[in-house]
């Protein structure tokens, strides 16, 4: 598995971002606006793995870890 470099507040930011998105998203598709939506969604998945797993691949590419240490 991979290593954390998610944490704290990047970790709580994330997860509010994916429950944004996926509000976005239903609303625009249920509004008919199926490319808005499915964008949306699409996000709403990448924050809400990336909040639950702690790990993103982006960060680990540009070095970031926004964990805490012990």
């Amino acid at each position: 598995m991979a290593e954390s470099n998610v944490g704290g507040r990047d970790r709580l930011a994330r997860a509010l971002l994916a429950t944004l998105l996926t509000i976005i998203a239903i609303s625009t598709l249920r509004k008919g606006k199926r490319k808005t939506g499915l964008l949306a969604l699409v996000g709403a998945f990448g924050f809400g793995f990336n909040a639950t797993t702690c790990f993103c691949g982006l960060n680990k590419t540009l070095g970031i870890d926004t964990t805490t240490e012990k």
